[in-house]
């Protein structure tokens, strides 16, 4: 069994890479021999690997860090369709994947995935001691306990108890997030964010999404709603949102809002990237409808800057187009509204992400599950 020294030393070496015994007996606060032990059991274990040695006064330290096959965790993205699973080691490595179809039959789609998981582990060449767990990726609502899908219009589910549904066939502890929260996870264990304590980061594709993480904790809400920035008023007198309300961001600045409203305006669009064709080539509806979209999610982010702070905004998309006029738009107007100070120290990246960011993301989920001792 792990202890929560153990789990303390994982994460420590998983946010910064390797290190020596000495750094991480500082970090824990742990003796020199109580180190050793801890170091040890984990090497035992499989979880740790000696890497190299730095020379330092006195004796060469050896340089720690996580072993890529001493765990592995599933993750199922029903982001696309057919739904990808995928294999992913303890370093954040895709090693085998998956296509399944995206059944909207809750029982059924977990049987897909469960069908799955042998094959992916004889395509790893991974034995199924191995695999510790399993995430989830989808949109929409998720409860805080990462059990149930409260709620997903694309999906048409409504309180699904998927993890105990995949669980049960899998025999794998199985947790469910959503689909901003899941890249979130991502960044924190695998990318820009891993050595970043507070950052939001922004869902843009058919809907719009949120996450943040505060002082190095996912950040969900009282009631797992926290970042569902896409229900945010933008337009009081505006359209109707499925949600209920009127004028949501979602309603204005989502892609299916996006090529809705092109649509009815006449601007012949198939995609982001199309409107921006138009808009380069002088159409004033083109221009109009991406100021209007770009504005909108602008002053979104720059109210959570406002109000969080983040070391870090990433705004994540799907579309190839980013990088013309809504995006333009979109960063002029957080400028424009965020105070100086903090639009200086609010640093803003842009990043396309692909079906396999998805699933990374999802197994992100259960790899943070493991690494805080929830596995």
């Amino acid at each position: 069994m792990l202890t929560t020294t153990h789990y303390q030393i994982l994460r420590h070496i998983n946010a910064g890479g390797p290190t020596t015994r000495a750094e991480l007996g500082a970090h824990v606060g742990s003796s020199k021999a109580a180190m050793s032990g801890f170091t040890r059991e984990l090497l035992e274990k499989g979880l740790l690997r000696e890497t190299s040695t730095v020379q330092k006064q006195g004796r060469p330290s050896a340089l720690l860090d996580l072993k890529p096959e001493g765990a592995y965790f599933a993750g199922v993205s029903i982001m696309s369709d057919p739904a990808l699973v995928a294999l992913v080691d303890l370093k954040g490595k895709i090693v085998a994947r998956i296509d399944v179809p995206r059944d909207t039959d809750p029982d059924v789609f977990a049987d897909h995935v469960a069908n799955a998981v042998p094959q992916l582990l004889e395509t790893g060449k991974v034995p199924g001691k191995s695999l510790m767990g399993m995430g989830v990726a989808l949109s929409g609502l998720v409860d805080q306990e990462q059990a149930n899908c409260i709620k997903s219009t694309i999906l048409g589910w409504q309180d699904v108890p998927l993890a105990r549904l995949i669980g049960q066939r899998t025999g794998l502890p199985t947790f469910v997030e959503n689909d901003a929260k899941s890249l979130a996870l991502r960044e924190k264990l695998f990318g820009e964010a891993r050595d970043i304590g507070s950052f939001t980061l922004i869902w843009l594709g058919k809907g719009i999404g949120a996450a943040h993480f505060v002082h190095d904790r996912l950040y969900r809400g009282a009631h797992g709603g926290a970042g569902e920035i896409a229900h945010c008023t933008v337009d009081v007198n505006g359209l109707p949102c499925r949600c209920g309300k009127i004028g949501c961001l979602d309603t204005v600045a989502s892609m299916i809002a996006i090529l809705e409203t092109a649509r009815t305006q006449g601007i012949g669009a198939e995609s982001l990237n199309d409107i921006e064709t138009a808009a380069a080539r002088g159409s004033s509806a083109a221009i109009r409808l991406l100021h209007r979209a770009g504005s909108a999610l602008g002053l979104a982010i720059a109210q959570i800057i406002q109000i969080n702070d983040p070391q870090m905004v990433l705004v994540t998309h799907q579309e190839q187009a980013f990088n013309g006029l809504f995006a333009a738009v979109m960063q002029q107007t957080i400028e424009a509204n965020v105070l100086p100070r903090l639009s200086g120290d609010t640093p803003l990246r842009i990043r396309g992400v692909d079906n396999d960011a998805w699933a990374l993301g999802a197994a992100s989920v259960a790899t943070h599950s493991f690494l805080n001792g929830s596995i």
